[in-house]
């Protein structure tokens, strides 16, 4: 999953930019509205981490724009100001969920992953499902044929985007674009390194050795279960 972080504050966003990485998001962070604003509107996320006092575009404006916009993915304000008119104003500006700081970090990330749960159960649910193979996008676990796999944060960003693409085939531009940060791009040999990792561990977990193909010169897909 994607999660769009705008916060202007550089040790509270390193903080919380290398929390989620360690939870398996894929994190774009920003510092200003604006960056936010052009993020947002340019990509797909799962969810937004939206600081209220910021430069160029403040949180309240930015999070009122999206939702005039019809966007719809869940958005956690966070302010340093515990007062009820603030939280009012983020809730109406479109807000789905409001922290003060400073904030427990782990109390964030469980009510991150409630949003989270939300938003997929609204839409497809949290689990998807290919064969033998299961992964659930909001608890971080995946299985073939009952048994548990322990996957890497991009091995796990890789399959679930290739579960929800189905047959549909998917070149590495493609894969680079949904499941690493835009200021973290990876080379191609990378890319294959990780799915080839990823193919191994789904081959010793009984899947076949061709669970994800290769399409020579277009990109890979999921083999027809």
């Amino acid at each position: 999953m994607r999660i769009l972080l705008v916060e202007d504050d550089l040790q509270l966003g390193e903080g919380l930019n290398e929390a989620l990485t360690d939870e398996g998001y894929v994190v774009d962070w920003v510092t200003d509205g604006e960056m936010g604003w052009i993020q947002a509107t340019d990509l797909t996320y799962d969810l937004m981490v939206l600081d209220v006092m910021l430069p160029k575009i403040n949180g309240i404006h930015l999070c009122r724009r999206l939702r005039e916009t019809g966007r719809r993915l869940p958005i956690l304000m966070l302010t340093a100001r515990d007062t009820n008119t603030d939280k009012v104003a983020g809730l109406d500006a479109g807000a789905d969920d409001y922290v003060v700081k400073p904030f427990d970090l782990l109390e964030l990330l469980a009510r991150l992953r409630a949003l989270l749960r939300r938003g997929t159960l609204n839409d497809t649910g949290t689990m998807l499902v290919w064969g033998q193979a299961q992964l659930d996008s909001v608890t971080h676990e995946v299985f073939y044929d009952g048994s548990p796999l322990q996957l890497t944060p991009k091995e796990f960003s890789l399959l679930e985007l290739f579960l929800r693409s189905g047959r549909r085939v998917l070149s590495r531009s493609v894969l680079i674009d949904q499941c690493w940060a835009t200021n973290a791009l990876p080379d191609e040999e990378t890319v294959k390194s990780h799915l080839k990792s990823l193919r191994q561990k789904l081959k010793k977990a009984g899947a076949p050795a061709d669970f994800i193909e290769t399409v020579h010169g277009v990109g890979y897909r999921l083999k027809q279960s």
